[in-house]
């Protein structure tokens, strides 16, 4: 039996050769395909994630544009005309918003620009306004009307008599302007007595001038008791808006009788 020569087992071994070849590049082919796909889908997931990171910077800006306001907020004059006495009772359910103008105190927080231009113009005018109450809470107020009734029960008032005599001070709760965000007790720097000595300082001379530019009117004025209940207090000053401050300025009339709803 004769052996086979090389030239004759040639053609075989090429031909496995590139049919081996032809396995691997498919194989190969079939790789990469499998790799772009991949790739792609990847793509796909990372250009949605970046819609979806312009779309929420885009919502932020919105939203931050639209609750930043430079200026003083829109509101209709009618809003700050609440009337709170002992006759009008504040609701169970009254709520206000708070801007703080410094060193505890604060006020609601749709006059606080008036409420700063009014302080600063003071001391731009060379004088020293100091406030000495502003919003309070409603069991701050208790405290101070039971404060307030104690001192007269000390005095052998009944209780009856005790809480007449104190409403003229301190209102009880529920009664107090100091409740709704919109009053301040400002007094002057140089005489921080709570009496009618205030009336001749400097910064009373200002604000009962100059007041009713910011919004402001002297709440309880001298010769109005009856009507508002309250003994006259040269320092209260409560926020009314600036068109119903002049009117009020002008006539000199307290709120009840502005309001038609003197008692």
């Amino acid at each position: 039996m004769k052996k086979r020569n090389g030239s004759e087992s040639s053609p075989w071994v090429l031909l496995l050769f590139c049919l081996s070849m032809c396995a691997v590049l498919a194989a190969v082919m079939l790789a990469v395909g499998k790799m772009k796909t991949a790739n792609n889908g990847n793509e796909a997931d990372a250009d949605g994630g970046t819609e979806t990171e312009t779309e929420a910077e885009t919502v932020s800006k919105d939203v931050t544009g639209s609750g930043t306001q430079t200026g003083d907020p829109c509101v209709r004059e009618g809003e700050f005309l609440l009337l709170v006495n002992r006759y009008s009772i504040l609701p169970e359910d009254f709520s206000v918003s708070l801007a703080d103008i410094g060193r505890g105190h604060k006020v609601d927080e749709r006059i606080y620009g008036d409420t700063e231009a009014m302080l600063r113009d003071m001391r731009a005018a060379g004088l020293s306004p100091v406030v000495c109450s502003s919003y309070r809470t409603e069991e701050k107020q208790q405290k101070l009307y039971e404060a307030e009734v104690g001192g007269y029960l000390a005095k052998g008032y009944s209780r009856a008599e005790a809480e007449a005599e104190a409403a003229g001070w301190v209102a009880a709760p529920g009664t107090s302007e100091h409740q709704t965000g919109l009053a301040l007790d400002i007094v002057d720097e140089s005489y921080q007595l709570l009496d009618r000595g205030q009336e001749a300082t400097p910064v009373q001379r200002w604000l009962s001038e100059n007041a009713y530019k910011y919004g402001f009117i002297l709440r309880y004025p001298n010769g109005k008791s009856e009507l508002t209940g309250v003994n006259y207090e040269p320092w209260h000053y409560r926020y009314v808006g600036k068109e119903a401050a002049r009117e009020i300025y002008d006539s000199g009339v307290c709120l009840e009788e502005y309001l038609g709803r003197a008692k």
